[in-house]
């Protein structure tokens, strides 16, 4: 079991001796029992982090916000930042190492094992209490989640099969892999799903069952870009469905605009989300780590995961690679071996 007292103690040492400028991790919530993310920088906060199935954001976004930070800042504290880190948060960390977007000595990464469970999924937990609402969330043992709701004495243990995210039914690698340190013990695949378990199960549906369903989903999509802005792997300064730097005034002429490159629209069409939600799952091919944070902040519930699965276990039958599991390992679009299949690429 992780003893959340010795990470405590380990991130307010690094504060302390200054070996970091901050410490990314959980705190508990002010609206529910579901932690939310924070950042540390003086040691006496080191006391209000937490860790329990309620942390369910991958904290690697803020990473990436903090880099974007200092190469804008006059004077950047190049110190490295720590990270309290799941397995799926160490392997967008590594992902990120191999596509040089910043130095393994800009991070220390805090690694936590999700041991037998991992996270809840709060639509699931939400269905599973039918109406009352939780106050507390806790681990119970191998496989079990500890429930309080509010305003009764009693808990409930919820078997973590029931209300565990997805992802983490599916996971192969519960212990961050990519660590200074690891609070926890080492577990490895979980037996809840077999890998790729949804992927497998959408396959076998027919052509026409497969895109019915997806145009549903497309249909329903707002174009709120939400998926974009919490995926760590979608650091362009320039998204090329939907440009974020391009800003129209009044001086800008109509010949500006019409030069202005343009892949989709932002209206929210079919056949407009379908464009940018297929080009931003092959964006994510051979990079996408499955912390499912996308499907997880969808305001509508479009499975988006299901979407990034699939190209997930593509890249493994295929080519046998992982995104961020070795830093080692050359990115997958940016190598071959002989023996990959396809040898007109060679």
């Amino acid at each position: 079991m992780v003893n959340v007292e010795e990470i405590r103690d380990y991130a307010a040492n690094l504060l302390g001796k200054g070996e970091v400028k901050s410490v990314l991790g959980f705190r508990r919530g002010s609206a529910s029992a579901f932690a939310e993310p924070c950042t540390i920088t003086d040691v006496g906060e080191a006391a209000s982090l937490v860790w329990d199935p309620t942390c369910l954001n991958n904290l690697t976004l803020y990473l990436v916000k903090d880099h974007k930070q200092q190469a804008a800042a006059k004077t950047p504290d190049n110190r490295p930042v720590g990270i309290v880190a799941k397995g799926c948060d160490s392997r967008a960390i590594g992902v990120l190492l191999q596509e040089n977007y910043f130095k393994r000595e800009d991070v220390v990464v805090i690694g936590v094992s999700c041991e037998g469970t991992g996270v809840v999924d709060p639509r699931k937990l939400s269905a599973k209490l039918k109406g009352r609402t939780a106050s507390r969330v806790s681990f119970y043992g191998a496989d079990g989640i500890n429930v309080r709701v509010y305003g009764e004495e009693t808990e409930t243990v919820i078997p973590a099969q029931e209300v565990l995210a997805d992802r983490c039914l599916e996971c192969r690698a519960a212990i961050p892999t990519l660590n200074d340190i690891v609070f926890g013990e080492a577990v490895g695949a979980r037996e809840f799903d077999e890998p790729f378990h949804a992927a497998k199960a959408a396959e076998s549906l027919s052509a026409d069952e497969r895109w019915a369903t997806w145009e549903h989903h497309f249909d329903r999509c707002l174009r709120c870009f939400a998926c974009r802005a919490v995926c760590p792997m979608c650091y362009c300064p320039e998204c090329v469905v939907d440009s974020t730097t391009f800003v129209v005034t009044l001086g800008t002429s109509a010949e500006e605009k019409a030069n202005r490159i343009r892949w989709c629209e932002r209206s929210a069409n079919t056949s407009e989300s379908a464009v940018y939600h297929l080009t931003r799952a092959i964006h994510l091919a051979g990079r996408c780590i499955d912390c499912g944070e996308c499907e997880r902040v969808c305001p509508v519930n479009i499975p988006l995961r299901l979407l990034n699965t699939k190209l997930e276990k593509e890249a493994f039958e295929m080519f046998e690679y992982q995104a961020g599991h070795d830093i080692e390992q050359a990115s997958l679009l940016s190598s071959f071996r002989d023996e990959d299949p396809n040898s007109f690429i060679r």
